[in-house]
């Protein structure tokens, strides 16, 4: 598995659960490194900004620089000056998402009858006004976007619910699918990830614990597949899934014994 010249990292369930490093994810990076492969840290998750994730990266031994992370965050930022330049945008989400926005220059809405785009991501404190403010934009032809689909998000206590909760009860109501999506497995996360890694999809491996997400993507791109087993999919999902990786880990650390292994066959 060391033949590949970038490999993209989920994090949550594949590098770290938690505060935790998974066992072996710091020597699995650190020998990449070493062997000078490009690596991106790709998540889903938009509760925190990219430079706290580099920091905590950073805190757990993992020595990486803010190029190295790319979060739907970005994805969406990008999008929505592409494709709605100058647009009002309502955002379900938390602070340090909508602080990222407006930090880049997105504006945001005063009422549903001002709303051009409506953005939906993860958001703890979601409750009945951001569904009504979301029905009604939407009701009045406002765009809707996701930043991730993830149903679910692992923690060390068990997994709990993700930005799928919010879009399905938008869903639920408009009786409208949300069809654009940023993070993963969004061909907008992919052309993004690849421009920052400057290779192919040939040249990379994709390594995460989500079928649905990191694996379809990868699988999509035309990218070799490590699925791990130290997040939200078992063997037993594996098994009976229609999306097949291109590996089954028992975590990202078997990349470096598996490299070792063939350094020292040669």
């Amino acid at each position: 598995m060391n033949q590949y010249s970038g490999y993209i990292f989920d994090l949550d369930g594949t590098i770290y659960l938690g505060d935790e490093l998974i066992l072996g994810a710091k020597e699995t990076i650190e020998y990449l490194q070493a062997e000078n492969k490009k690596i991106l840290f790709l998540t889903n998750k938009t509760i925190d900004s990219r430079e706290k994730y580099v920091a905590k990266l950073n805190k757990l031994g993992i020595r990486v620089e803010l190029e190295n992370l790319l979060n739907p965050a970005l994805v969406t930022i990008h999008y929505l000056k592409a494709e709605h330049p100058g647009a009002k945008v309502y955002v379900i989400g938390e602070d340090i998402l909508k602080q990222e926005m407006l930090d880049n220059g997105i504006k945001f809405a005063g009422s549903p009858a001002e709303t051009d785009v409506v953005v939906v991501s993860w958001d703890r404190n979601f409750h009945y006004d951001h569904l009504d403010f979301a029905y009604q934009s939407i009701k009045r032809g406002a765009a809707v976007i996701a930043t991730h689909p993830d149903r679910t998000c692992p923690m060390p206590g068990g997994d709990v619910p993700d930005c799928g909760g919010m879009m399905g009860a938008i869903e639920g109501t408009t009786g409208q699918k949300i069809e654009t999506i940023m993070g993963k497995p969004s061909i907008l996360t992919v052309n993004t990830a690849l421009a920052i890694l400057e290779l192919t999809a040939e040249e990379c491996m994709m390594v995460g614990d989500r079928l649905e997400t990191d694996i379809k993507m990868g699988i999509d791109a035309g990218m070799s597949t490590g699925l791990v087993l130290t997040g939200i999919t078992s063997k037993a999902d594996a098994d009976v899934s229609d999306k097949k990786p291109t590996y089954i880990l028992d975590s990202v650390y078997d990349i470096l014994k598996s490299s070792v292994v063939c350094d020292a066959a040669e």
